[in-house]
């Protein structure tokens, strides 16, 4: 059994969505003690900024016109895609920045498109867990309801263009026990962080099987 890890937080020694993640994966590898988790963190090993340009622009040009980078960045691609699409389970942490999906995270959805093909369900049927963290709170009646434009983003290209089976673990407030102004959500951000550890283990234990 392989199980795919991926993490974009650009802060892993402090990281709310590696927190949460690390649980579901606690459940899914006691459940497979000889599985494999294929790992890839974003945040600290980023993918290079040009390498979805290169690679679009390379699928578009003759083989034999090709350059060095157009060849690169369809190698990576191409590695992407199958690592991803080797999985028989996934767990994915993708926390928000300034309201909308990470750009680490981003790049490497468009490289799996580029090396997959943009109808390839990747994940197709596969167990997957998307951890989202999330600094404020966007939910119904918040100030900034509406303002989450990653979780939308997320389970459209994961769920809907990749054909997961798809569990959504979401922790909002995560900056209330440390942001001046936000004391009075430190309760409800508590109850929050309890709710996701929870929600973490049991789809751990869902995406083993158990």
């Amino acid at each position: 059994m392989n199980l795919f890890r991926l993490d974009a937080s650009i802060l892993p020694g402090a990281s709310t969505s590696a927190e949460i993640a690390d649980l579901a994966e606690a459940e899914w590898s006691a459940a497979h003690p000889g599985g494999t988790v294929v790992r890839r963190h974003l945040g600290t090993d980023p993918l290079p900024a040009d390498a979805w340009t290169n690679a679009t622009l390379g699928a578009f040009t003759p083989e034999e016109e090709r350059g060095e980078a157009h060849r690169e960045a369809l190698r990576l691609a191409a590695e992407l895609a199958e690592e991803i699409q080797a999985a028989d389970a996934a767990i994915l942490a993708v926390p928000l920045y300034n309201y909308g999906v990470s750009q680490h995270f981003k790049t490497w959805a468009d490289l799996v498109i580029s090396g997959a093909g943009a109808a390839t369900p990747v994940l197709k049927g596969t167990p997957t867990v998307l951890v989202t963290s999330i600094g404020g709170g966007y939910g119904p009646g918040a100030p900034r309801e509406g303002w989450d434009h990653s979780t939308p983003y997320l389970r459209r290209v994961v769920g809907d263009l990749w054909g997961a089976d798809l569990t959504v673990v979401k922790r909002e407030l995560t900056l209330a026990a440390t942001t001046p102004g936000m004391e009075g959500l430190r309760d409800l951000a508590a109850a929050e962080h309890r709710q996701a550890l929870d929600a973490a283990r049991e789809a751990g234990r869902a995406i083993a099987g158990n």
